[in-house]
């Protein structure tokens, strides 16, 4: 039989949803099943990534989706009770060479938890700060920083709020 090598895939094309929800029965087919609904992607099957993003990856508006697909995703998911904030948000950012000017790859760094939007956003900050001068700042620098948060105040029993950049596609090197 004859086979072929593959290597490590690499995501590329990537869209960026947000969504919430709320249920007076449960989070996991509750209200986060309805923030996943509220985002456009109820319909895949979500599995989550850590927080990378390669050279070649690029934003692209959401493509039709295939129902029971699966959908790779950075994201960050807050769940909560009736009465609390549940905040998610993501900062992500380009490294760029110093030398060469040519891009290396991205950061993402994920939080989330039951605050308002301003501390979910110093948090982040002070994430992606720590990654960058711990790892990349010597031979790299960082910018076209963006942050996506979503935000809410429970009214039912459970809430969830999240925020995802969405894998649509890879490549794949043939060894």
């Amino acid at each position: 039989m004859k086979k072929v090598l593959i290597g490590m895939r690499v995501p590329k094309d990537y869209f960026i949803t947000s969504g919430k929800g709320e249920s007076d029965i449960t989070i996991h087919a509750g209200s986060y099943h309805l923030a996943l609904k509220d985002a456009g992607i109820e319909m895949c099957n979500i599995m989550t990534y850590s927080s990378i993003m390669p050279s070649i990856s690029r934003e692209i508006p959401k493509p039709k989706l295939v129902h029971g697909a699966v959908m790779e995703t950075i994201m960050a998911v807050a769940h909560g009770r009736k009465g609390q904030k549940a905040t998610a948000g993501i900062i992500y950012g380009w490294l760029y060479d110093k030398k060469t000017k040519k891009k290396f790859g991205g950061l993402v760094c994920e939080h989330n938890g039951n605050y308002d939007e301003k501390e979910v956003e110093k948090r982040l900050k002070a994430s992606i700060n720590e990654l960058y001068v711990n790892g990349f700042s010597e031979k790299y620098y960082l910018k076209d920083v963006k942050i996506i948060k979503k935000s809410m105040t429970i009214k039912k029993k459970h809430g969830t709020a999240l925020v995802a950049i969405c894998f649509v596609n890879h490549e794949i090197p043939v060894l």
